[in-house]
């Protein structure tokens, strides 16, 4: 069905990992690509493992799709839980399943670590997006969103 392999991210894939984001932040109304930005970022979250990890699809041409799971503590939950973020498969390669692969292997491994809770944030425009959560099982939230900038 697919010919794509899931890993960490390394410092080597920040260049591959930034058009995917531009294509990402382009389709949501509250971010603006903006490569410098996006590349400290990218490098925050894959030298620090204690922050997060950066998933990629890799195919035979290169870093096709990726996921952000960042790590937090919920006092809720009493323990770490991981928000998910920035996920996007190249579109070259939509409709293969390779973005429910992708989100299938961020909730594996966050059940590996003992996280029990998955939270992310669609913008409200993309419906395709939410009806691809929501096909994985994530459900909305009670909460409201809110920013300070």
């Amino acid at each position: 069905m697919h010919t794509c392999r899931i890993d960490q991210a390394t410092p080597d894939d920040i260049p591959a990992l930034l058009p995917l984001l531009a294509q990402l932040f382009t389709l949501e109304s509250d971010f603006q690509p903006d490569a410098a930005k996006q590349a400290a970022g990218l490098r925050l979250i894959v030298e620090n493992p204690a922050r997060g990890r950066i998933f990629v699809l890799r195919g035979a041409e290169g870093v096709v799709g990726m996921a952000n799971a960042l790590i937090t503590i919920s006092t809720a939950e009493g323990c770490p839980v991981l928000i998910l973020e920035d996920v996007i498969v190249a579109d070259s390669h939509r409709g293969r399943g390779l973005g429910r692969m992708l989100v299938n292997h961020v909730l594996d491994w966050a059940k590996q670590q003992g996280m029990p809770r998955v939270t992310l944030l669609a913008d409200r425009d993309n419906a395709p997006a939410q009806r691809f959560y929501e096909k994985l099982g994530f459900r909305p939230s009670a909460m409201k969103v809110y920013r300070y900038s």
